[in-house]
């Protein structure tokens, strides 16, 4: 029972506490001395729910009665549905306050903050655990709109961005700051855009040359930047603790509108945590480069790999030419998914299936979702979109193809085949189902890139391809010691991730308002809400950081001799970073085994042919990921 301290209000204020918690709120502690005693009894209403009850409460009158009635309309907005979700404990409480005249000091304090306290607990700041707050974003927007309007950042610190306009007339700009129908199919423009001539600003000293953001009335800001400190700071920041980032699911909703919301990809907090721990399992390379079982996956990947190069040397053979001119990304898509679905995951899908309906349906449907992204804002799932629609009837069919792929993959868990011997979890089919659709899309997009960009460049560097040949020429496994001696290709692999990378840029929000700092003792506070675009692809490309004075060639030329010149400078790799795979807790979890595919896949190509690009110029196409635009025309020619 409550203290009898609180006179005349002890038994008000009980029975608002006892409703209050009944109603469902989470409780941590109270303000100053007050504890709560948990133990929680349950009982049965229909559905098991959990109740909670406070003991030993002694707080002055005021601030407890605030405190309560604070959080019992929080939970009467919860319960019964009276206002609207979105608006927190703040406008419901001082409504519900002003009515029966007890909610006085409580109220404006935590309104001006834009939080209230979903616990009957001290005031809930942005450092509080993830389930404990209770966020007011239409409090949070208003409270922004005066500088919105009048042009203030919204960031603070010796960085300061540079604010972009949405519309510069005449300015010359490739596209506008946002994706919209006519623009979502240029991402890379989108990003460019925000960097428009800030190399020839003044006034960039303080980090505005390559940190800006967009900042339109009523909305959150986005900020992008291309500057690896800042980069770096928030990949690392980027967990489940609180006051870290979030990987910001914006970008992503067409993925999970295919795929399920319940992923790795799109989750984030605990969920993401869990599901983390069970991919570093089959994925990390303490697993896949245990001898045993690297040598059985070497051996297998390698066999694919080989058997596909000599279907295509025995065409250019039987049709009596000395060169042949040929598209290969399709062939190295059909390749990676053969790997990724027969050797990886024990599946037997013969190449001939895999090539005629599975890959092209992945292709379409990847498109699909980078259309639904942008042009969906209603968040219509695939299955009521109108039949009459073409492109719908279309998608249908691949979301189709796609879910008997995933039947057949997940078909082989039982059996112990590939590598789900090293998946420890208990979870039924159905819950791995969406995780397992992000990693055949994603995987096959990210590896297909990865390979089809090295042949693309060694295709226009013959010196270099030379040099790879070389050092494979001999080499019949690709042991962890065999890979770790074919230096110059590892070179080629990591100058074409800097260079160009699968993943372009790693999207991330805010969850709190956040400080960050850089190795070099910068800082920027980050406020809550706020949509980050981190630009790898422009980042890895400016002189500022990948420049002739610091690595020893241009930023835009593909140069694998960069890596030798940096390791000679003293300059470690984790100082140079290219975010090829992301960096932090929320870096790729198939790194080690995409390095693996696309290390073998190149270097057998390198050993069987010579080639040479169909084009001088090639520029990037990108959507999920990026390839070169000619689809990797090159002419081949047997050694």
């Amino acid at each position: 029972m409550f203290n009898p301290v609180w006179e005349n209000s002890s038994r008000t204020l009980g029975k608002a506490a006892l409703y209050a918690t009944d109603l469902g709120i989470r409780h941590t502690a109270l303000p100053g001395d007050v504890r709560q005693q948990a133990k929680p009894p349950a009982r049965e209403t229909g559905r098991r729910r959990q109740t909670q009850r406070l003991h030993q409460v002694a707080l002055p009158r005021e601030q407890a009665r605030n405190e309560l009635f604070c959080a019992l309309a929080t939970s009467f907005q919860a319960r019964h549905g009276k206002f609207r979700p979105q608006i927190g404990g703040p406008a419901v409480c001082r409504k519900l306050g002003k009515s029966i005249g007890l909610c006085r000091s409580r109220c404006p304090p935590m309104f001006n903050a834009v939080t209230c306290p979903p616990t009957l607990g001290p005031s809930v700041n942005e450092n509080s655990p993830r389930e404990t707050r209770v966020r007011v974003p239409m409090l949070r927007r208003l409270a922004r709109l005066p500088g919105q309007v009048l042009g203030l950042s919204p960031f603070r610190g010796e960085i300061n961005p540079v604010r972009v306009p949405i519309v510069r007339p005449l300015s010359g700009r490739p596209s506008l700051p946002f994706p919209h129908p006519w623009n979502y199919q240029q991402p890379l423009r989108i990003l460019e855009t925000y960097f428009w001539r800030a190399d020839a600003d003044s006034g960039n000293d303080s980090g505005g040359k390559h940190n800006r953001y967009l900042d339109f009335p009523g909305f959150s800001p986005v900020l992008v930047t291309r500057d690896p400190g800042v980069i770096r700071a928030i990949t690392t920041e980027t967990g489940d603790r609180p006051g870290q980032f979030d990987r910001d699911t914006l970008p992503s909703t067409g993925i999970a509108r295919a795929t399920g919301p319940d992923t790795l990809l799109f989750a984030n907090g605990a969920l993401w945590k869990r599901q983390r721990k069970l991919a570093a399992s089959p994925f990390g390379k303490t697993t896949l480069f245990q001898p045993e079982l690297f040598e059985e996956f070497e051996e297998t990947f390698r066999l694919t790999v080989r058997k596909r190069l000599d279907a295509l040397r025995q065409h250019l053979q039987e049709s009596g030419q000395s060169r042949m001119a040929v598209a290969l990304e399709p062939e190295i898509k059909t390749v990676m998914l053969e790997m990724l679905a027969n050797n990886f995951f024990g599946t037997e899908i013969p190449y001939e299936e895999l090539a005629a309906r599975y890959v092209p349906s992945l292709e379409r449907l990847i498109d699909h979702i980078v259309r639904d992204t942008v042009l969906n804002k209603m968040g219509w799932p695939l299955r009521i979109l109108p039949s009459f629609r073409r492109r719908a009837a279309q998608a249908r069919a691949d979301a189709a193809d796609f879910d008997k792929l995933t039947d057949l993959v997940l078909a082989e868990r039982h059996s112990g085949h590939g590598l789900w011997k090293q998946f420890k979890s208990d979870a039924p089919d159905d819950a791995l189902r969406s995780n397992i659709k992000v990693f055949l899309a994603g995987a096959l997009e990210a590896t297909t890139s990865y390979a089809s960009w090295a042949i693309s460049h060694l295709a226009r560097n013959n010196q270099a391809q030379e040099r790879v040949y070389q050092e494979v020429k001999n080499v019949e496994s690709y042991s962890p010691d065999n890979l770790g001696s074919v230096r110059y290709l590892n070179n080629v692999l990591e100058e074409t991730l800097r260079l160009t990378p699968s993943l372009y840029f790693l999207p991330r929000r805010a969850a709190a308002d956040t400080w960050i700092e850089t190795s070099d003792g910068r800082k920027l506070w980050v406020p809550h809400g706020t949509h980050i675009l981190l630009d790898v692809w422009h980042a890895n490309r400016h002189e500022d950081f990948w420049g002739g004075e610091i690595t020893g060639y241009p930023a835009t030329e593909f140069a694998p001799e960069r890596w030798d010149y940096l390791a000679e400078s003293g300059r470690a790799s984790k100082d140079m970073l290219h975010f090829g795979f992301g960096h932090g807790p929320r870096v790729c979890p198939g790194k080690h085994l995409g390095q693996l595919e696309v290390g073998l896949v190149v270097g057998a190509f390198v050993k069987l042919f010579q080639f040479e690009a169909a084009k001088k110029e090639n520029p990037p196409r990108a959507g999920v990921s990026t390839k070169p635009a000619d689809g990797t025309q090159v002419i081949l020619r047997l050694r």
